[in-house]
């Protein structure tokens, strides 16, 4: 019996084990293309996952088996709820409570004229047809990270604007050690120049260190959170507020809005 053979035999035998997934190689020089295509043109949101295909690598895989280590982590896994429909359900959202994390998203998001289908949307282009779909727990577990992005703009309490989205790629590269949350915020860095970009800077890496800091936000039952008291779910989950985030006015969150008031 060859080598292929055996595995799926293996795979066929024990189902709980996930079959072979191709990692993705690393590719800086991709992930820099990406990078700079997303500085010209900051909604273009394909380019984020383009640079997390092209660095994250094992990142996944690594926070899958973490999510199995914790207590309901098990449970979560084997239900493999899809977050997307869920989120797309306006007569479940406006149902949630008033003042619950699920309420302060459909504001947010419907405020903003965003939704998770497009997000999803966002997510195919440029890779192989049904990828992104694919039955496989690490491919479930992209697609939970993906739509979680919004939720955790409510929770930490960053806005869209240049610096919200600076911040909260920085925390989200201490909760998933994908190095393409960190080459994002690095370069958000790189290009707050100027006397006035100091307190810009310091947001970012307050961003960093609440993503370090706070609890494990890949292992949360999000059905279950999204009906939380926001501030409750606040307090459990340690996300303190973003005081170097929230000193910044805001008209002043936007990288060339905080180079132009310096001058």
């Amino acid at each position: 019996m060859t080598a292929a053979e055996a595995a799926r035999t293996q795979a066929k035998t024990n189902p709980a084990r996930p079959t072979a997934m191709a990692t993705p190689k690393r590719d800086l020089g991709r992930a820099l293309r990406a990078l700079f295509a997303l500085f010209r043109d900051r909604e273009d949101t394909q380019q984020v996952f383009e640079i997390m295909r092209a660095l994250n690598g094992t990142a996944s895989r690594k926070a899958y088996a973490r999510l199995l280590a914790t207590p309901d982590g098990g449970r979560i896994a084997y239900e493999r709820v899809e977050l997307a429909p869920k989120l797309m359900d306006a007569a479940w959202l406006d149902g949630l409570p008033a003042g619950s994390v699920g309420a302060a998203y459909r504001d947010f998001v419907r405020s903003e004229n965003l939704s998770a289908d497009g997000l999803a949307a966002e997510s195919r282009k440029g890779v192989a047809e049904g990828a992104v779909e694919a039955p496989h727990p690490y491919a479930w577990f992209g697609r939970r990270m993906r739509d979680t992005h919004d939720i955790w703009h409510v929770l930490t309490g960053y806005g869209r604007d240049a610096l919200g989205e600076a911040c909260l790629v920085a925390f989200s590269y201490q909760q998933t050690k994908g190095l393409g949350w960190a080459l994002i915020a690095f370069g958000a860095l790189t290009r707050a120049r100027g006397p006035g970009a100091k307190p810009y800077r310091v947001a970012i890496r307050e961003g960093f260190r609440r993503g370090r800091a706070s609890a494990w936000l890949p292992g949360e039952d999000y059905e279950r959170l999204l009906a939380e008291p926001l501030e409750v779910a606040r307090r459990r989950l340690g996300l303190a507020p973003p005081i170097a985030y929230e000193a910044i006015p805001p008209q002043l969150r936007n990288g060339e809005r905080v180079q132009a008031a310096a001058k």
